[in-house]
């Protein structure tokens, strides 16, 4: 029986390159791979999943809240490539689970853990819940040498835990920390202005 993976990692860990050198294996091989991303995340262009390395390949679903994933016909894939998880919605994960189990085909997503309050996203959480197999793609904190396990988000250049949950961007707000550098980045710069 196939199963569903979830692969997580803080921001930067190049979660999307691995999925773009697991789909460019899996046609090296000649077998089929069927992509899907949320459809909000548009930061690279609606409909396409890039990596910050440069390689791109085109989604074949762009799922939202209305998806219903069970309606596509998968005959002839052999993998299925989720990037983007944690903002896929917990009904749909149950249904890449059910199309993992009763399809015989694996379905490995990619998505960061936590939010920048450290808080699982929907989709992270039940991935947590249902995959059979779980994976750490790990990178370092940005300003030490440590295992980045969180996600720190700047406004204006500066730590914060405020503002929407969703806010897409990359490079120039976002930036994977351990745990101390977390702690010093947000909690003691709010405790300073408090």
């Amino acid at each position: 029986m196939a199963k569903l993976y979830f692969r997580h990692g803080a921001v930067g860990s190049a979660k999307t390159l691995n999925l773009l050198a697991v789909a460019h294996n899996y046609r090296q091989q000649g077998k089929e791979i069927f992509l899907i991303k949320p459809a909000l995340d548009d930061r690279f262009g609606k409909g396409s999943i890039k990596s910050r390395a440069g390689l791109e390949k085109s989604a074949d679903i762009l799922a939202n809240e209305d998806t219903n994933l069970l309606n596509y016909n998968y005959e002839g894939i052999d993998c299925i490539l989720v990037d983007e998880a944690q903002f896929i919605s917990s009904k749909l994960i149950d249904q890449l689970r059910e199309i993992s189990h009763e399809k015989n085909i694996p379905v490995i997503c990619y998505g960061l853990r936590t939010d920048f309050k450290r808080n699982l996203f929907e989709g992270s959480r039940r991935l947590f819940e249902l995959a059979d197999t779980i994976e750490e793609i790990k990178t370092t904190c940005a300003f030490c040498n440590s295992k980045a396990i969180f996600n720190i988000r700047h406004v204006n250049g500066e730590a914060t835990q405020t503002g929407p949950v969703v806010d897409l961007g990359a490079d120039e707000k976002y930036f994977p920390a351990c745990s101390n550098c977390y702690t010093e980045q947000v909690f003691e710069k709010i405790s300073v202005k408090a």
